[in-house]
Parts: structure tokens; sequence; C-alpha cells
């Protein structure tokens, strides 16, 4: 995963993070730069270079407005959209996210294997 430097106290739990995202709901670049004081963009890169989508479900982080932005996978955007209703996330008719669909998460959670081997 080539993240330009990015240090790997941000990187590993930012992806890590993913899985506790439930199912049918979304969080947004800004909510996750809050969480690991790094930036919007800076998550947006860490998204981009995730090599594992399968595991890290990076489909799942939206823009604040609700957008859908920045997926490069295979499919792009239109693939995004399958991928967060499959999951049960809910669209406005402006075909924006929900606002019922973004999560808040706890203050803490679950440390997951790559967390856990940070030093």
């Amino acid at each position: 995963m080539n993240t330009s430097g990015m240090s790997l106290r941000v990187v590993h739990p930012a992806l890590e993070f993913l899985r506790a995202i439930p199912r049918g709901r979304v969080v947004t670049y800004a909510a996750l730069a809050r969480r690991f004081c790094t930036s919007p963009r800076a998550i947006g890169s860490i998204m981009r270079a995730n090599a594992h989508p399968d595991a890290f479900p990076c489909y799942k982080v939206v823009a604040s407005s609700g957008a859908l932005t920045g997926y490069s996978g295979p499919g792009g955007l239109a693939r995004k959209r399958r991928l967060l209703k499959a999951d049960g996330v809910r669209f406005t008719a402006s075909d924006t996210v929900h606002p019922d669909s973004f999560w808040v998460p706890p203050k803490r959670i679950r440390q997951g294997p790559l967390q856990k081997s940070l030093p």
C-alpha cells in the first residue's frame, strides 16, 4: 500500500476502523479525519490506496453532504452505490446518503489485529 509516507499509526487504524462500521451505515471522510487527527484528504488517500477493499470496506466512506465521492475501485461510483444499497444504506430522492444512514461511532471500539500489532 502506497500512502506517500503517511504514518502507519494512521493508516492501519483507519483501515481497521472500517470493519467496525455497522451494516447499513456509512461514515464521512471528515469524521474519520477527526478521529485519527488528520485531514479528510489524507483519509481519502488512505482509502484510495486500500489494496484489500473486501477486508476493509472503504466504500462505506462518503462526503459529509452524503454525496458519493472518491471511489477508485472497478465500476467507480456506480459500483459504490450498488455496494452501499446492497449493504442496506438508504438514499434520498436526490441520490445522496440518507441522514439516518450516517454512523456516529462510540468513543471506543474493539481493536482489531492490525491495531494490536502497532507499537
